[in-house]
Formats: C-alpha cells, sequence, structure tokens
C-alpha cells in the first residue's frame, strides 16, 4: 500500500487545475467517499495490525495534502474570476466585511480526539442514535435489574414491559459502546476502533449535566492485549491533547463491561497538579473511565475470549472541551450564543 499511497501523491502532484471543472474531477478523483484515497481507507481495515500504525499516518497525511491542494486550487481559481469581474460589479454590497463564522467547540475537539487516535491506527466507526436494548445493554454484560436501564436514565421509545427489559425493547442509546458491539459482531478482530457520536440519558439539566451529550469510545481487540497497553495509548492521548508535560493517574472503577475497570485523572491544567477549586484542591481532574473488555461481552458478540483480550475507554467530549477551554457550565454548548460561539476561532 506505501506505493499505491507514493503513487497517489505523484498523480496529485502531477493534476492540471486550469478551471472550476478541474477542481471538481480533483474532488471526486481523489477526496470523494468512492475516491482513490477513500478506496485506500476502506482497504485499510484488512491491513495487519502491526502494519497500521505507520499506514495510517502516510494515509492521513495523503488525505491532509489533496485537501489543502484542492482548496488552495479552488481560491486561486475563483479570486482570478473576480479580478476579471471588477470588484465594482455588484454596487450594492454592503461596505463592511463580512465575519466568518467557525466550528463548534465540540466539532473542534471531537476532530481533535479523532485525529489523535487515527494516528496509532484506531478507524473511526459510526452506528444509529437509535437502539435496542441488546445492543445498548444485554450484550454488555448489564444485568436485567441493572439500574441503567431504569426509566430514570434511559429514554425508552417502546417497551415489551414495563416490569422486566427485554432485548427487543427500543431506546435512545445511553453511550456508543452500542457501536463497538455492531463492530465486533461484523467484523473479526484484530479491531482497533474509536466511536465517537451523540448519546441521550434521562438527567436533569444543569452547569455539569444534560440530556443530550457526545462521546468517544474507543475499543482494542486483538491476541495478547494488556491493560498495560491501554495505560500507554491512554497516556499518548493525554499529553497530546492537554500538553507534554501532562501526568495520568488510573484509579480502580466499575462497570459492567470492562474487568478490571479503571477512571483516569490527569494533573489540574489550571494549577499545575498543586491544587484549585476546580480540581477541588486535589490536584487531579477526571477525564475518562477505561478496562479490560469483559470475556462475557466478547463471547456475546461472538469472539472467542480464550483466544483474544482487549480493552476499551470512553469519555464525555463536553468534559474534555471544558477542560480544554477552562468552561465550566455545560450548558454553554447547546445554546448556540454567537457571543460564546464566536471565541473559538474562524477557521471552518
Amino acid at each position: 500500500m506505501i506505493q499505491e499511497i507514493a503513487r497517489l501523491r505523484e498523480e496529485i502532484d502531477s493534476f492540471s487545475f486550469n478551471s472550476k471543472d478541474d477542481t471538481e474531477q480533483f474532488r471526486l478523483r481523489f477526496l470523494s467517499k468512492k475516491g482513490a484515497i477513500g478506496e485506500l481507507f476502506a482497504r485499510f481495515r484488512n491491513i495487519p495490525a502491526q502494519e497500521k500504525r505507520d499506514l495510517g499516518a502516510e494515509l492521513n497525511r495523503l488525505k491532509q495534502y489533496a485537501a489543502t491542494l484542492y482548496e488552495e486550487r479552488l481560491k486561486e481559481l475563483e479570486s482570478a474570476e473576480t479580478g476579471k469581474k471588477g470588484v465594482h460589479e455588484d454596487l450594492t454590497m454592503p461596505p463592511y466585511p463580512f465575519v466568518t463564522g467557525s466550528r463548534h467547540p465540540i466539532s473542534i475537539i471531537r476532530n481533535e480526539i479523532t485525529d489523535i487516535f487515527s494516528r496509532v491506527g484506531f478507524t473511526v466507526s459510526e452506528g444509529p442514535e437509535i437502539e435496542d436494548d441488546a445492543h445498548v445493554f444485554s450484550k454488555l454484560n448489564f444485568a436485567p435489574d441493572h439500574p441503567a436501564r431504569d426509566m430514570q436514565d434511559t429514554f425508552f421509545i417502546s417497551r415489551n414491559s414495563e416490569i422486566e427489559s427485554s432485548p427487543d425493547d427500543i431506546l435512545l442509546r445511553t453511550h456508543t459502546s452500542s457501536v463497538q458491539v455492531r463492530v465486533m459482531e461484523s467484523e473479526k478482530p484484530p479491531i482497533r476502533t474509536i466511536s465517537p457520536g451523540r448519546v441521550f440519558r434521562n438527567e436533569a439539566i444543569s452547569a455539569r449535566a444534560h440530556c443530550i451529550f457526545h462521546q468517544v469510545e474507543g475499543l482494542y481487540i486483538d491476541h495478547d492485549v494488556s491493560f498495560a497497553d491501554l495505560k500507554q495509548v491512554l497516556l499518548y492521548f493525554c499529553t497530546e491533547m492537554f500538553g507534554s508535560g501532562t501526568e495520568i493517574r488510573l484509579r480502580p472503577s466499575y462497570f459492567p463491561f470492562t474487568e478490571p475497570s479503571a477512571e483516569l485523572d490527569v494533573s489540574c491544567l489550571l494549577c499545575g497538579g498543586k491544587g484549585c477549586n476546580v480540581c477541588k484542591y486535589s490536584g487531579w481532574l477526571e477525564v475518562l473511565g477505561c478496562g479490560m473488555v469483559h470475556p462475557a461481552v466478547l463471547e456475546a458478540c461472538g469472539i472467542d475470549s480464550k483466544e483474544y483480550t482487549g480493552y476499551a475507554f470512553g469519555m464525555g467530549i463536553e468534559r474534555i472541551a471544558m477542560l480544554k477551554y477552562n468552561v465550566n457550565d455545560l450548558r454553554l454548548y447547546f445554546e448556540n450564543d454567537v457571543r460564546f460561539l464566536s471565541q473559538f476561532g474562524t477557521a471552518l
């Protein structure tokens, strides 16, 4: 595949841009979902795990290079056309500049998280927001009487019984782990994927909680995957996201779908670990939950738990954004206040 990447790079460099039609042909040839680069990403899923890190980095660089070249050539052609028409073509245009918009901070952080994990071979998986009980709870080792199934926590769309839960119950997903279940059902190990998306929980809206929020969950399954592998990839993520001086710690915890389980804290970004009111003078801020995939989950998804092991982790995008941007009220992300959103730059 390295040779194919190099060949595509040469083809991109030799492409001739003479008109807007040429730029559209370039986009269709290389950047569309069915384009040459898209086909390489589709084939990337079948690459052996030990080769994915380097190939993934090369693929991402190729895609970024093609996208940047496309944008530059398109702007040059548009600018040339504007010069030919003349600056006074439309005398009704207002005399002040148009203010460009920006991406939402949640989108910025989601893209940054995705980019960090893509550098170490993780692919992106997505799934439906309306799910059944089997994919949200049953196959993730949730007991039939687990509190998370209760109407106080979950938005049910339809239930077969108000007394007992059923794998056929329809609900709004409470976590993106349901996407991981679908991946394990449809793909054979090795599996290395992250699942970003919107989730729903029946919670009171406050500065620290909302009934709608966003998650990114990760999954890696292969031969001889250990907790040390999990710790290393999370350390890499935290230093890339929060800075090279970031320290982490893992505290024992409990989740039905992982065993052993842990919660990960990072050294407080504001006080440098010395203690402040944001970290409650502990010097640490909670970031995500993680652990080794429970053997019962692997078996429920058709994977031999005696042959394969894996780890999983999950984080709230709003939580990461709050730490990254020092935002103290979760509701600000949902109010569409231009005064708030305009603080996150102008680049789309």
